[in-house]
């Protein structure tokens, strides 16, 4: 095995490896984003549909994004992270994944 860095013995391919991992594994944000075509009370009936949100928790996220264009509706792991941006696409609305890389 050869060592790229004497210092850390961490071969480039170990490193290389560790940073994928981590990658895939999160943590991830599912963020909406503000759309001129819905209307605020269906991204509210979305936000309970999708993740089971009560009524208030459902009003202060679509708030967020009608507001300050964007929220942070779920974290986690990358896989889960995907699934719950491909479903709020399918309900049509805006949502991307953010690394969420203060962790």
């Amino acid at each position: 095995m050869r060592f790229d860095n004497a210092r850390t013995g961490v071969a480039p391919e170990e490193v290389a490896e560790t940073e994928t991992a981590l990658a895939i594994s999160g943590p991830w944000k599912v963020v909406v984003l503000n759309d001129p075509v819905n209307s605020m009370s269906y991204v509210v009936l979305v936000f309970r549909k999708v993740f089971g949100f009560d009524e208030n928790k459902a009003r202060v996220h679509m708030l967020e994004v009608h507001e300050q264009g964007r929220s942070v509706v779920w974290a986690g792991l990358r896989e889960k992270a995907e699934f719950y941006a491909f479903t709020l696409q399918q309900w049509h609305l805006t949502a991307v994944l953010e690394s969420d890389e203060t962790h």
